[in-house]
């Protein structure tokens, strides 16, 4: 059995998934050996000032140290570590790549937007598969960016990366605790005018399911839910009609950072910018129901996503 290690290092949080793939080569889901996640916020303040800052640098390269052991202990033969929204917008970048490089061994993959998409969409219909010649639209919300990628039974028909994110909309525009009502129109505004321009790409329209994923899709699911703990097996698959998943939206957006941080389900490392992550959710989900004349009314959950694309990667490549 080839085990494989894949590295996501987002804007929020820096994840690590060791898996094994089938001893026959065969192309089925991979098996989960380490599963860990750690909240680095690589993109504090990278939207207004284009850097990464030296304290999120080593909160990412401690995190990073931490897998490298990891890795080592399990015995992974192939390793890819992919970085994306924060460091593709960070002007000291290099910064970044050499301490990777350093700690990993490994070449750090500055990926792009489209590039993010295609991993995205893999990871989550290796484990929710599309049916026959049906599009269906996969949703990536992130800390920097958010990725729209259609997709079907053959791959990716169409994708765009916008710069829409829980970490990106909080330090922009909701300051408040809780945010304003002119905060938040604000927010709106910046997430209509990127989903204009994903629409410009992706034929939203044709979309006949949504699938939502990354750590602020399944947060919100665990609030509509009612939870009494973070529960993947729960959230996975769990479908949620629109109206259901605003509402849920709507009360994290409005909560007070205190009220979140007291939610059983909450990371810790989310308090602060779930209510972006919220608000962004919300606002897709009644743009595509516009789109569609209706048609578009719920969303799935995935906890399969960019991270599980990667290591697909890993696997398909030899």
């Amino acid at each position: 059995m080839s085990r494989v290690a894949a590295i996501d290092c987002g804007t929020n949080s820096i994840r690590l998934l060791i898996a094994d793939a089938a001893e026959d080569g065969s192309k089925g889901p991979l098996t989960d050996v380490v599963r860990e996640m750690r909240v680095v916020r690589l993109g504090q303040g990278v939207d207004a000032t284009g850097e990464l800052a030296p304290e999120a640098l080593e909160r990412t390269f401690a995190a990073a140290k931490d897998y490298a052991d990891l890795i080592g202990r399990h015995g992974a033969g192939a390793v890819r570590f992919v970085a994306t929204s924060a460091t593709r917008d960070a002007r000291n970048r290099q910064v970044f790549v050499d301490g990777i490089r350093e700690i990993l061994g490994v070449e750090p993959e500055v990926i792009t937007g489209d590039e993010e998409a295609a991993l995205s969409f893999a990871g989550a219909s290796s484990v929710l598969p599309v049916r026959g010649d049906d599009a269906v639209l996969v949703v990536d919300l992130g800390g920097g960016s958010t990725e729209f990628v259609l997709g079907g039974s053959a791959g990716v028909i169409a994708a765009r990366s916008v710069d829409i994110g829980c970490v990106r909309l909080t330090e922009r525009h909701l300051k408040g605790d809780p945010p304003t009502a002119a905060q938040i129109t604000a927010a709106e505004a910046d997430v209509d005018a990127a989903i204009d321009l994903a629409a410009q790409v992706v034929p939203l329209h044709r979309a006949t399911a949504v699938v939502g994923v990354a750590g602020s899709i399944t947060t919100i699911t665990a609030h509509a839910l009612g939870l009494s703990e973070y529960q993947p097996n729960r959230i996975h698959g769990a479908r949620l009609d629109a109206a259901t998943i605003s509402d849920a939206a709507t009360n994290l957006l409005e909560m007070s950072r205190s009220e979140r941080a007291a939610l059983p389900y909450m990371h810790p490392g989310r308090v602060d910018v779930i209510g972006a992550g919220a608000l962004v959710w919300r606002r897709i989900l009644w743009r595509l129901g516009q789109l569609s004349n209706g048609r578009i009314n719920a969303a799935i959950s995935s906890e399969h996503d960019i991270l599980d694309g990667i290591a697909l990667s890993i696997r398909d490549s030899v």
